[in-house]
């Protein structure tokens, strides 16, 4: 290619599929900016990628992005994002026992009678800003309630959040937002060793209990481990629901053909999820170490290079779904990667669906219609994740519909 794409030009922010679709075609394989890092575009490298953590290695990444200002590791860097075998295995086998099917299942109820009253206040304020009026609410409330966490301090968990989420993009000369973050990081780590504390002298029906006394072969999380994990649900959790609601919802609003078939048929609401996870996945792609020098698609990535493998793109790659380019959400069963993919498949994805679904379920019910402007919408400026920022949106009560 004449020149190295840049991953934080505001037109590829706001739209990178034309450069993912040029760059399968063209270059499966090359480096961009920022960083110099490699881009695998199309399903056969991404997923050969996610399959070879010996390759690939997440554990390289604790290096790749340490963050200089921040004073100490990266709150991630003990956790399983940052781990591969066999140590990964040890750590998902200790963390999976909080997250069973029943478990996450159960929520169901508590998600409800969250999303019920946001649901009120959107048709009862009509214009809003999506993400912040009901996306976050909704996923802060939900990790506070799975992490049996204090009610009155959902609101920190969400700038908590979004501040730790935020780290890598914060610019060497931007010492305020470096304070603001180094704030959050420390608030959160001394409140989550409250937690952590407590529930080793009094258990709760709740994950940090259970992450707490979890036990494989006799051992448990360290320390270090417990609190890696913690931050990792919080940012994961609460960032995925969010983006995965805000670009359903944007979705709907720019096809008032399918809101209206949506809202015919309830039924449709689970198809159409796995449709906008494969179409707009909310992590773009995650990032790894290579290990050694290794060819792919006949280029050579040297050993030691930061790669992105991007899913958002391999799930459109017209080798693996016909006609990739289209939102269909008729389409079956094409959404896999979303959530990664080998070892590192993410443990949250069934909470994120349900979420999701009881969200739409409740929205299209009670609503007849979305109004708004595509222009308004500010984008995530996450260099991994694609989603609104900023989501404007008018909402129709179903009563004044037809």
């Amino acid at each position: 290619m004449s020149e190295r794409p840049n991953l934080l030009d505001p037109a590829v922010k706001a739209n990178p599929y034309p450069l993912y679709e040029r760059l399968r075609r063209e270059a499966p394989v090359c480096q961009v900016d920022p960083r110099g890092m490699w881009l695998l575009t199309r399903y056969e490298e991404v997923q050969y990628a996610l399959k070879h953590p010996e390759l690939f290695s997440s554990a390289g990444l604790g290096q790749a992005l340490k963050v200089d200002w921040l004073g100490r590791p990266h709150p991630l860097a003990s956790g399983m994002s940052f781990a591969d075998p066999p140590r990964h295995g040890r750590l998902r086998g200790l963390v999976q026992q909080a997250f069973t099917p029943a478990a996450l299942a159960s929520l169901e109820p508590f998600v409800r009678s969250v999303v019920e009253p946001l649901v009120t206040n959107l048709l009862e304020a009509r214009r809003v800003d999506f993400i912040q009026a009901f996306c976050m609410p909704l996923a802060s409330s939900v990790i506070g309630q799975l992490l049996g966490l204090d009610t009155f301090l959902f609101k920190r968990v969400k700038r908590w959040a979004e501040d730790v989420a935020a780290m890598s993009n914060v610019t060497p000369r931007d010492t305020a937002r470096q304070a603001q973050v180094r704030t959050s990081v420390e608030e959160l780590r001394a409140y989550l060793e409250e937690v952590i504390d407590a529930r080793r002298h009094q258990p709760r029906q709740d994950t940090v209990s259970e992450l707490v006394h979890a036990r494989v072969d006799g051992e448990g999380l360290s320390q270090e481990e417990l609190f890696s994990f913690l931050f990792l649900l919080l940012v994961a959790g609460m960032e995925t629901t969010v983006v995965l609601l805000g670009n359903a919802m944007r979705l709907l609003r720019e096809r008032p053909e399918l809101f209206a078939r949506m809202r015919a048929d309830i039924g449709r609401v689970p198809r159409f999820i796995e449709e906008v996870l494969r179409y707009e996945p909310p992590v773009l792609g995650p990032l790894r170490v290579t290990t050694q020098e290794v060819e792919l698609a006949g280029a050579r990535i040297p050993a030691g290079s930061l790669v992105m493998a991007v899913v958002a793109s391999a799930l459109r790659d017209e080798r693996y779904v016909p006609d990739g380019e289209r939102f269909d959400p008729e389409r079956d069963g094409l959404s896999q990667l979303a959530f990664g993919h080998g070892i590192h498949f993410c443990l949250g994805a069934p909470l994120a669906r349900l979420e999701a679904r009881v969200a739409l379920e409740v929205l299209l019910t009670r609503c007849a219609g979305l109004g708004g402007r595509s222009e308004d919408i500010v984008w995530s400026p996450a260099l991994a994740m694609r989603g609104p920022a900023v989501l404007p949106i008018e909402l129709l009560p179903a009563d004044q519909g037809a």
